[in-house]
């Protein structure tokens, strides 16, 4: 293959790629928008989901039973549903950069689950790689003026364990993509929207009797363009996202991805979804670090 077409082979998946991290990195801003009119982003999630499912039905109506007929893609039904669950949450709760720092400690969960699934080698570069993505969600998650256990660098807040549990489900996501890269585009596509509709569902219900999740408001023309809207765009990016995830190394997609952080971080100083000090600084220059070697790596398989 001539260096040409190799890099046309890498370009258009990092492309799509890009893609897909800008809707879920300027997906915060909507979510906001929608629960300020009394929509929870959890449920948001579910009708923006149901909305792109009977959109996938009626265009592939054989995905639902390839879907049903490969148990394995239940796997991708999870950890696509879970991540989407926790990120849209995460992000309309808490910080914006902060909670998308912890979610792309990928180069972390990417090296792991990749060794564990895709048999991929654990080389002394990925060990490095595991080293910096800790050290920069110590330094992220470092809480100051405290001592004893108090003082350990671990989750603390409700978007901190949905900002890691999101991006440890979402390197669990690409590696799938990956491993399951030979089945039908449709019925991996339909994996994560149904995954998306149902675990964000059930954990709606399973929270609404504790008040932690209000039920859905009646339907007004406001939200429900709103929902129309972000399931087309997250239809279009999701599709991104498994073109992209399907032809390049498990890696390399979590590095690529890591541009939501510049998207989430511009959109979110911008429009007052965040902040950035000299700790998110120095956390995300060591997550970073983690993603570069992950790229140079990547560029020398290619």
């Amino acid at each position: 293959m001539s260096s040409v077409s190799t890099r046309a082979s890498f370009t258009a998946p990092a492309l799509a790629l890009v893609v897909n991290a800008f809707v879920w990195g300027t997906s915060w801003w909507p979510f906001r928008q929608l629960e300020a009119l009394g929509l929870h982003p959890l449920w948001a999630t579910v009708l923006i989901y149901a909305v792109a499912v009977l959109v996938i039905l009626a265009l592939r109506p054989r995905a639902l039973g390839q879907l049903l007929r490969t148990p394995v893609l239940w796997i991708l039904v999870l950890a696509s549903g879970t991540t989407n669950a926790a990120f849209n949450w995460a992000v309309t709760l808490g910080d914006v950069v902060r909670v998308v720092l912890l979610f792309y400690l990928m180069p972390l969960w990417a090296v792991l689950l990749a060794r564990l699934v895709l048999r991929e080698p654990l080389t002394h570069h990925a060990a490095a790689r595991v080293l910096l993505a800790l050290a920069g969600a110590a330094v992220v998650l470092w809480p100051a003026g405290r001592s004893g256990w108090e003082a350990l660098p671990l989750p603390r807040t409700l978007p901190d364990w949905l900002g890691v549990l999101g991006g440890f489900c979402f390197a669990l996501n690409n590696v799938m993509l990956r491993r399951e890269a030979h089945r039908p585009e449709e019925a991996r596509a339909l994996a994560m929207f149904v995954g998306g509709m149902t675990v964000a569902g059930a954990l709606a219900l399973a929270l609404a009797g504790s008040g932690m999740v209000t039920p859905p408001p009646a339907p007004a023309p406001g939200w429900v363009a709103g929902v129309a809207a972000m399931a087309l765009l997250f239809l279009a990016g999701n599709l991104a996202l498994q073109y992209g995830a399907a032809r390049l190394p498990a890696n390399v997609t979590s590095v690529v991805m890591l541009t939501e952080i510049l998207f989430a971080s511009i959109s979110a100083l911008a429009l007052g979804g965040g902040h950035l000090d000299g700790q998110l600084l120095g956390g995300g220059a060591l997550i970073l670090a983690a993603a570069l070697l992950s790229t140079l790596s990547g560029a020398d398989a290619h």
